[in-house]
């Protein structure tokens, strides 16, 4: 008979963009965490009624709108701490609200998170631990989520099946992304999957051998 994991995760695309906002959370205690909404409070309110969860935090990757815009109104709802991305994005949060009106997110609202997260740093869901890497070069302040029993990882923007994220916002940097994927990322392991902010799971693995930007023919072609 199968074991139960001890992490389980739901999808909940949103915005115009498509950003995968997710809920991850602990089998033992259902005590879970929201990732990235940048949108969809209604829907996401859904999927945690549906699932059974208490929610203990709301998790941000970085701090473009589509993945933050709605995080004031989704911890105002559900009275949970913030936590990410690491400070260098701050000037992201800041612009929240003019860069939401811009693509008819008119609910956009700027937030200070109650705690910025850096390289080193864990976060709690239920019972289990998730190790946070500083990942700068999509936003400076960009940070992933790994969770090592399950060799799962949230990636946000840092890279995507077959892509990378952009580098051309102010504070991109591919030079830096490059160093975030290839010194920190595809050292967790080829096995590890990864949800990223748009489109589907992919593993390191498959990326390191093909990815066109990063894999390891590209960075030898140079």
């Amino acid at each position: 008979m199968s074991q139960t994991p001890p992490l389980k995760a739901v999808i909940i695309p949103v915005t115009p963009f498509q950003q995968n906002c997710s809920i991850i959370w602990c089998t033992a205690t259902n005590r879970a965490a929201v990732i990235d909404p940048g949108g969809g409070v209604d829907q996401i309110r859904a999927a945690i009624a549906k699932n059974g969860l208490t929610v203990e935090r709301i998790l941000v990757t970085h701090g473009h709108v589509d993945h933050a815009a709605a995080v004031a109104d989704l911890k105002d709802v559900l009275a949970v701490p913030v936590e990410g991305p690491a400070i260098e994005d701050n000037y992201w949060l800041m612009a929240l609200k003019e860069h939401g009106a811009g693509y008819g997110m008119a609910y956009a609202r700027s937030f200070t998170p109650d705690r910025w997260l850096v390289d080193g740093d864990t976060v709690t869901v239920g019972d289990q631990t998730l190790s946070v890497l500083h990942c700068p070069g999509h936003t400076p302040g960009h940070v992933v989520f790994f969770h090592a029993p399950s060799r799962f990882a949230i990636v946000g923007d840092v890279i995507f099946e077959g892509s990378v994220g952009r580098t051309d916002f102010p504070g991109g940097s591919m030079p830096d992304l490059v160093r975030s994927i290839r010194e920190k990322l595809f050292p967790l392991g080829d096995d590890v999957t990864f949800l990223p902010g748009h489109g589907g799971l992919s593993t390191f693995g498959r990326e390191r051998q093909s990815n066109p930007y990063v894999g390891d023919k590209a960075v030898a072609r140079g």
